[in-house]
């Protein structure tokens, strides 16, 4: 539970919905680039070995870790928040001695009339 004086963090927001989308593209094509290359790279060297069958199971497999890698996203990643209270402080001024009220009261009253009654 938060405590009700912690104010909540900018820093803690997640990436924008854009950023998040631009950076799973980019993971997404880095790795289907690579299976491009495994494809063209387990036809074009020869002669054909044992490092054939490997590039041909890259070129086969990496597809499916292209999606999974690219769907991970951010939220895996515990949020890390900056406290609000790790600010510059502003230099404190000493405030402007003021005039003080008079310490004593006094209390002045009236005699009272005399009533004979």
């Amino acid at each position: 539970m938060k405590s009700p004086n912690s104010a909540p963090s900018a820093t803690s927001l997640p990436r924008a919905p854009r950023e998040d989308a631009g950076a799973r593209f980019t993971k997404y094509m880095v790795t289907m680039g690579i299976r491009v290359a495994c494809f063209i790279a387990m036809v074009l060297i020869t002669p054909y070995g044992w490092y054939t069958w490997i590039l041909g199971a890259a070129a086969v497999v990496l597809p499916y870790f292209a999606v999974v890698i690219a769907n991970v996203g951010e939220d895996t990643r515990p949020a890390v928040a900056e406290s609000p209270d790790r600010q510059i402080e502003a230099p404190r001024v000493a405030p402007e001695p003021a005039e003080e009220p008079p310490r004593v009261l006094r209390i002045s009253e009236t005699p009272r009339p005399d009533t004979d009654r």
